[in-house]
């Protein structure tokens, strides 16, 4: 499965989360498929859950913003008066990725570890709801939920995940194993699964 970043220089994410690097920096921002800079500036830091969406579409998946525009249709996204905005919200998120890209999608409102599991042995990926310092495993999470990454497989001793984390801010991080009891002082206990292309449609 190709491995994406919500942010087009994969280099440059540790001083755009930590450094305060405005994205507009970014030289790389066009092949993201924003319109603008100012567009890819204000959207990339929100892209997490479209980015394991595209990761889950293969080699072949649209652009970053091409997958937010469509996304974007589907209400996945919303907008407040002040422009502010929000999401991702799950359900249309789903309705798009099975409506526009014939993808099986189910939302899992109550997840729990040893179920992703279940969900990984029947040939699914999870995107889950974690706290964006899973980069930091060692730590102390501030909180859960807030951030997206698609669990891609179980580790090979079969005990604990693989998962791409879409603003991970070394290799290390952006294609990271832990086992379930770090996983889970991060983890929201929701997400969304979805059928794996090879795994066809019993999955």
């Amino acid at each position: 499965m190709p491995l994406h970043t919500q942010f087009a220089s994969p280099d440059l994410i540790e001083q755009i989360v930590y450094g305060g690097l405005d994205p507009a920096a970014d030289p790389a921002w066009e092949s993201s498929g924003a319109a603008t800079v100012e567009e890819y500036a204000r959207w990339c830091g929100h892209l997490c859950g479209i980015t394991c969406l595209r990761m889950v579409l293969g080699p072949d998946a649209p652009s970053l913003f091409a997958l937010r525009d469509g996304a974007l249709k589907y209400g996945a996204y919303t907008q407040d008066e002040r422009g502010s905005i929000r999401g991702l919200i799950y359900a249309p998120l789903a309705a798009y990725a099975e409506g526009e890209h014939g993808l099986s999608a189910t939302v899992h409102r109550h997840l729990t570890a040893p179920e992703i599991l279940g969900l990984l042995d029947r040939g699914r990926t999870v995107m889950a709801s974690v706290h964006y310092e899973i980069r930091n495993p060692d730590q102390e999470p501030p909180g859960k939920g807030g951030h997206l990454v698609l669990i891609t497989a179980r580790t090979p001793d079969g005990e604990g995940i693989h998962f791409h984390n879409p603003s991970g801010t070394t290799a290390g991080t952006r294609a990271a194993d832990l086992p379930l009891t770090t996983f889970v002082r991060f983890f929201a206990g929701r997400g969304v699964s979805f059928q794996n292309a090879e795994a066809g449609p019993g999955a």
